[in-house]
Parts: structure tokens; sequence; C-alpha cells
């Protein structure tokens, strides 16, 4: 169920930054990411396959390689075990991430509703633009150069990824992170998350977040979000700042 609070009577700095998410926030990508699972179970001969409601659960855990590895520990943690199990993981891993690229480069994921607009927006008016995400940065760069291949080159200021946090979402490491790269406090920024665990990170690092669930995550706990929509069409730089509260 999407809400919006009442306009807020607070007030915080002046918003510098917005801190976006990847999967299901900039843009629909979690279906081509099941696929390429899918995929890569068959070609490792695993007799393993995450359907939808599967895989709905499966979004509780963060990053694809950490999802993969709980998954294993479920269904067959005497492989996990062996002394070649990390190993395992990491291969599976790398080809899924091989195999979601070749999905995206083919235009299997389009950017969310308000996206590019909003983000024109906030390049025009001065907001620095970052993104804090537990996907790899080889599949942000994949959907940089496809669904928001329309956006100005160099866009994002400071792109995190999971390379650059041990500890994924819903741990805030990945915004801490970011934070620090940009010099800015939390509360000069606003994150747009797509799910609770995202939500969780950002409220972890001290940032205002907002969120914009997607097909995947409506069954998500968003509690400390600032709103939750359905995705950003019609959503302005006053619109961020009034539900930022400044």
């Amino acid at each position: 169920m999407t809400a919006m609070p009442p306009e807020s009577s607070g007030r915080r700095a002046d918003l510098q930054a917005v801190i976006f998410d990847v999967d299901g926030t900039l843009a629909d990508t979690e279906e081509a990411h099941r696929q390429a699972f899918n995929a890569t179970f068959g070609e490792f001969g695993l007799p393993w396959h995450w359907d939808v409601e599967l895989y709905v659960e499966l979004l509780g855990v963060a990053s694809g390689k950490e999802r993969l590895a709980h998954y294993c520990r479920c269904v067959d943690p005497q492989r996990l075990a062996q002394p070649d199990g990390a190993e395992f993981i990491a291969r599976l891993h790398q080809r899924k991430t091989r195999l979601y690229e070749r999905r995206i480069e083919t235009g299997e994921a389009a950017a969310r509703p308000g996206v590019l607009r909003l983000i024109r927006e906030l390049r025009e008016a001065g907001v620095r633009l970052a993104i804090a995400t537990t996907t790899s940065r080889a599949n942000v760069d994949a959907l940089l150069a496809t669904a928001l291949a329309d956006l100005p080159p160099g866009s994002f200021e400071v792109i995190g990824a999971g390379e650059q946090a041990a500890a994924k979402k819903p741990a805030p490491d990945i915004y801490r992170w970011v934070l620090e790269k940009l010099g800015l406090p939390g509360e000069a920024c606003l994150a747009i998350e797509d799910s609770g665990n995202g939500v969780r990170a950002a409220l972890g690092a001290g940032i205002p977040v907002l969120a914009t669930e997607c097909a995947w995550t409506r069954r998500d706990d968003f509690t400390g979000a600032l709103a939750v929509l359905p995705d950003l069409e019609g959503i302005d730089l006053a619109g961020l700042r009034r539900i930022r509260g400044a």
C-alpha cells in the first residue's frame, strides 16, 4: 500500500545530493536477473529453479553472490561446505553476471517511470547525484550503457557498488562509503530506494529516504521512509524537497 505523509513541518539542511539505488529503483531489472540466474543453473547442470514467488523471497538477501550462497546453504549445504564451496559460488555469480549483461544489452530492462526526467532536472539544478547499490559495478555499467543511455555522460558523481562494501544492505556500509566520497553528511542528502533492506541501509547511514516500491518489493517493510510511492512519475525537485522537509 502506498503512502504519502503530510507536508513536514521540520526543516533539514538544504538538499545537496540525491543517492539512487539501482535494481528496482533506476530500472526494472529483477526479471532479467532472475532469468540469468536460472540460465546459469541450467548451464552448470544444477537442479535449481527460481520461480517468481521464490525470487521475491530471495530478494530479502541483498547482492547476487550472497543470494546464491544463501540458497545453496538451504538446499545443498554439503556442496557449500566443500573446500571449493566459495569458489563454486563465485563461478556461478560470474557466469550469471555475464548472462545478465547480455540480457540488458538486448534491451530487457527499462528505466522506471520518471527516473530520466528527474535526474536531468536535478543535474540542471546543481543537485549532486550518486549511486549506492549492492549489485556489481559491471551490472551498473551495463544499465548506464543501455536503459539509462539517454542520461548525459558522468551524470553520477559517485558510484558505490557491491565491490565497495563487504557488508551488503541492510548494512549501511555502501551508503557510508558514498557519503565519504561526496564529502557530505547524511542529513544533506536524500536516498531513493525500492526495498526494505535499502531503506534500512540508508537510515543506518543517517540519510533520509524515499521509497519507490516495485512489483518485487511491495510486500517489504518500508518503516522509516519519508514516503512510499509507486514510482517517480510526477515527482520533481520541489516535490523531493517537500517530502524531505527542506
